[in-house]
């Protein structure tokens, strides 16, 4: 049995052990994702999608298309010209299996676009950790600021990390010493 599903603005017929290129979505090499924007199933044609009917599929791997080299030439005046090149990032999937219905007890996560997870305020764990390092740091900094500022912790040197206290006194005898001299 077929199905046509609709992902990262495309359409794919596809059918039980099919492999597909998709735009980029939010889940681990090994993961198993759901689509359910189905437009059709076997025979069944939705009006626009096929109701309970879902897609399940296993995610392979992420990978990169191949370059597409864009090159821009302005005429006449300024004779300008600019090459610009990019690999759209895709993820390699294998269909496990065509439900016609029962979509909702399956229990699979939905597959989601990365764009749609960022817009939603969730972290992309096919990105680096640098991102949770990073909203980490600033929740560490917050609190931190909280704690200086209720006066529970002495403020650090952003450059040195040693307390601001320290730092000053440092810079105090430095500045009389050159004074002196």
């Amino acid at each position: 049995m077929f199905a046509v599903l609709k992902t990262g603005g495309k359409q794919y017929r596809v059918q039980a052990g099919d492999i597909l290129r998709v735009e980029k979505l939010a889940a681990l090499a090994g993961d198993t994702v759901q689509f359910n924007d189905i437009l059709m199933v076997g025979s069944t044609i939705g009006a626009p999608l096929v109701a309970g009917a879902a897609v399940q599929a296993e995610v392979i791997e992420q990978i990169k298309a191949d370059k597409v080299i864009t090159f821009h030439k302005r005429r006449r005046k300024h004779s300008s010209q600019r090459t610009r090149g990019h690999r759209q990032q895709l993820t390699l999937l294998r269909v496990t299996e065509v439900l016609e219905a029962g979509a909702d007890a399956s229990g699979v996560a939905v597959a989601v676009g990365t764009r749609a997870t960022r817009r939603a305020g969730g972290t992309d764990p096919t990105r680096g950790a640098g991102d949770e390092r990073y909203a980490l740091n600033k929740t560490d900094q917050a609190e931190m600021k909280r704690r200086v500022a209720t006066g529970k912790a002495k403020a650090k040197s952003v450059e040195t990390g040693a307390p601001v206290a320290d730092v000053l006194a440092a810079d105090d005898t430095n500045t009389t010493a050159a004074t002196e001299a």
